[in-house]
């Protein structure tokens, strides 16, 4: 389980990462928002880049009500959610 949840993270991180890095206000944080604008995010989280890239990567399917939750997260927090969303689709 370690290990899964090590990958999980790994690979979140550099999604984090470089989504983060388009958006020189953001501060350098492990919040899950930091890829989006903070000065002007998204009206609607669901179907934006950073969850494509999620979604792509770990070949999962994020609701609108996910994609919120993960918004509101930090790394590890969104790291459990998407083992639960990813066991949750097998």
């Amino acid at each position: 389980m370690k290990n899964k949840v090590n990958s999980v993270r790994a690979t979140l991180h550099e999604i984090h990462c470089k989504h983060r890095r388009m958006h020189q206000e953001n501060p350098d944080s492990e919040q899950m928002c930091c890829m989006w604008s903070t000065d002007d995010p998204p009206d609607v989280i669901e179907g934006t880049e950073p969850i494509g890239d999620i979604e792509n990567a770990f070949d999962i399917r994020i609701t609108e009500n996910e994609a919120s939750d993960l918004y509101d997260m930090d790394l590890d927090q969104a790291t459990r959610k998407i083992i639960e969303i990813r066991d949750r689709n097998k």
